[in-house]
């Protein structure tokens, strides 16, 4: 950091600090890199299989490129990977929730059902809301049992 930028003394702060905020950063960013931003949703791959990783893979590269060298040879052969690519995933996932949905018409596939509306349900789960309630001394309440015994409490309360 030192050696990277002129800390000279005497000059004017708003200068001095302009300065000094761009060589940190400049810093910063060589040592500890720069992220592309926001957390991305995770794809649903639970159906993929190699022909599907394949065709994606090929995708991917022709991208990378046509990222390099906009040549119409390239676009072609992107558009055509992207459309193998679409198909692939296409006829593979259909196929994957043809196969769940029998599978979950039986008598062993009614637990799955269960199992799968439970996981849905606890991914929909908004984390970022506060979720709080007051007991009759004011104290907060956090925990989920702590705030249904207190609903439970209050309704009992306006049933008597």
């Amino acid at each position: 950091m030192l050696g990277e930028g002129p800390w000279e003394e005497g000059e004017d702060a708003d200068d001095m600090w302009l300065k000094m905020t761009i060589y940190i950063r400049k810093v910063a960013s060589e040592v500890f890199g720069v992220s592309r931003g926001g957390k991305q949703e995770g794809k649903d791959t639970w159906w993929w299989n190699d022909e599907v990783q394949r065709a994606i893979k090929e995708k991917k590269e022709c991208f990378k490129r046509l990222h390099l060298d906009k040549s119409a040879a390239n676009i072609d052969g992107y558009k055509l990977a992207k459309r193998v690519a679409k198909r692939a995933v296409s006829v593979v996932k259909g196929k994957a929730y043809d196969d769940l949905y029998q599978r979950l018409a039986t008598k062993e596939g009614e637990k799955d059902i269960y199992r799968m509306d439970r996981i849905r349900e606890r991914k929909t789960r908004d984390m970022n809301q506060i979720k709080c309630i007051k007991d009759v001394t004011d104290r907060l309440l956090v925990k989920d049992e702590e705030i249904m015994d207190r609903w439970r409490e209050r309704v009992l309360r306006q049933v008597v």
